[in-house]
């Protein structure tokens, strides 16, 4: 395995041999329509390759990937769990892979049955009842509630509110996304115990808020111990409290954010509800409102007449999101793994993801410097490798890089940023205690190579196909098309 691994893999347009074709498309039947020769380019060498020469040149670099199926993901923040094969059988259904867009109601009954009812069942988990299941990804469902925030204030004429106010352990997407929005972000700070500062909360809360945007558990992988607090001091204030829910992975099942007093959330269907992330497929990122904001949720929203299914359109909506309902197979996806689980049994998923990271940080809390070291972690936890820094001179980079020589993906580092040499931990609920002690024992092994032999991190990976990157000469020199070697050889 290490052999194949470790084997130079040839571009294609390195393969390429003047003559050979890989396909054999029929004569056509249709009149031949010439295309805009203002969008093509007068030459474009593709490679010439044989069929079998791209299967098996693919075939050899998925090898060398490394995926959810073969160990841990342990990125924080990103709740990279085993993706259950039983989803994959369920979009094949006929009825789900082959469902088109472009059908009237009345022929995908099915396919709008099954979205209802997960609308009711993120609704159910949630505590707010209104769902839309249109945002394509996490951010998207971000946008999507803030404009419903901002709809509301606008439908009462409370046009004063120009500012969001955000953690500043928040997510990078949600300055962005208040800011996309129109609104000014003011920055709230962080306490010694990992929660919000209420005190500089108070101070910044005004008639200018139009609302919160925090992630409980916090990216710290904290339970927020004031969020009724907090919640209840934006309301005072008129605003409105939208919860970055990308990962419920710590309370599903056990704590509702619209019982905590939450108006607008968005849920990652591709985190909690293991739908698979990037190249595995498209995410999801449902907004689920509080009733009476219904009535801004983008159009169109599923709903049951009689005995049948409709796509209705709210009365105020903020529009539409996404084309056509959403990325559809992601949503099957995410009912099915409901309905596995069960609504007696979802709690399961955030008590074990609980349990497995309070584990691994116990297993290794003697040896790295957790960020809060008086509290228990919810589903992630934060380390501080300020002490590697300085003792050793070894930064979170390399203990990073070292991690891929012992065969894991590592995990998130330097987030949240406010946290020095951060690194960011959440092992899921789908690994074993053996696969934990696995990865704890690299750690620590990888701790001890830091203080007898830093220069052998600042050197990882070691035994991968491509080695340390020069990062800083990527970003100032990035190299955005192939180059022949002959190209190369000139240009150095």
């Amino acid at each position: 395995m290490s052999i194949v691994a470790n084997k130079p893999e040839p571009l294609l347009y390195e393969m390429s041999n003047p003559g050979t074709i890989g396909y054999s498309l029929p004569e056509s039947d249709v009149p031949h329509t010439p295309l805009p020769t203002h969008l093509m380019r007068a030459d474009l060498e593709l490679p010439e390759v044989s069929e079998v020469d791209v299967v098996r040149h693919f075939t050899r670099l998925s090898q060398k990937n490394y995926c959810v199926d073969l160990g841990i993901y342990p990125l924080g923040s990103c709740t990279m769990k085993y993706n259950p094969k039983i989803n994959e059988e369920a979009i094949r259904l006929m009825g789900m892979s082959a469902v088109h867009p472009m059908q009237t109601p009345d022929t995908a009954q099915g396919a709008m049955q099954l979205m209802y009812e997960l609308q009711e069942y993120l609704g159910e988990i949630s505590g707010l009842p209104a769902v839309t299941l249109q945002p394509a990804a996490g951010a998207q469902g971000e946008l999507t509630g803030i404009l419903v925030i901002r709809a509301y204030h606008m439908s009462r004429g409370d046009t004063a509110r120009s500012q969001v106010l955000i953690p500043d352990s928040a997510h990078g997407t949600n300055p962005a996304t208040s800011a996309m929005a129109g609104y000014q972000v003011v920055e709230v700070k962080s306490d010694a115990r990992g929660n919000m500062d209420l005190q500089d909360l108070r101070a910044k809360v005004s008639n200018k808020t139009a609302g919160i945007m925090f992630t409980n558990p916090n990216t710290l992988g904290l339970f927020e111990e004031h969020v009724r607090e907090v919640n209840q001091i934006i309301h005072d204030a008129g605003g409105l409290v939208y919860g970055d829910g990308a990962n419920l992975n710590a309370i599903v099942g056990i704590a509702r954010p619209g019982d905590l007093g939450f108006d607008v959330i968005h849920s990652n269907l591709h985190k909690t509800f293991s739908v698979p992330h990037g190249g595995g497929g498209p995410g999801s990122g449902p907004v689920m409102v509080r009733a009476d904001l219904a009535q801004f949720l983008p159009s169109p929203v599923v709903a049951k007449e009689r005995n049948s299914y409709v796509f209705k359109t709210p009365e105020h909506s903020i529009g539409r999101i996404k084309s056509f309902w959403g990325n559809f197979l992601a949503l099957v996806r995410a009912y099915t793994y409901i309905r596995t689980y069960g609504k007696e049994h979802l709690k399961e998923i955030a008590e074990i993801s609980v349990l497995n990271a309070n584990y691994l940080l116990a297993l290794i809390r003697h040896t790295y410097d957790p960020q809060i070291p008086e509290r228990l972690c919810k589903h992630e936890f934060v380390l501080n490798g300020t002490r590697f820094k300085k003792e050793y001179g070894v930064n979170t980079l390399d203990v990073a890089k070292r991690i891929i020589d012992y065969g894991f993906y590592p995990p998130t580092i330097y987030f949240p940023l406010i946290v020095p040499e951060c690194l960011m931990i959440e092992p899921t609920e789908t690994q074993s205690r053996a696969s934990l002690d696995e990865f704890a024992n690299a750690l620590l092994k990888i701790a001890e190579e830091a203080r007898t032999n830093p220069q052998l991190l600042h050197d990882a990976p070691h035994d991968t196909p491509v080695t340390r990157l020069d990062d800083v000469r990527a970003a100032r020199e990035p190299i955005l098309h192939y180059k022949p070697p002959s190209e190369e050889k000139i240009a150095a």
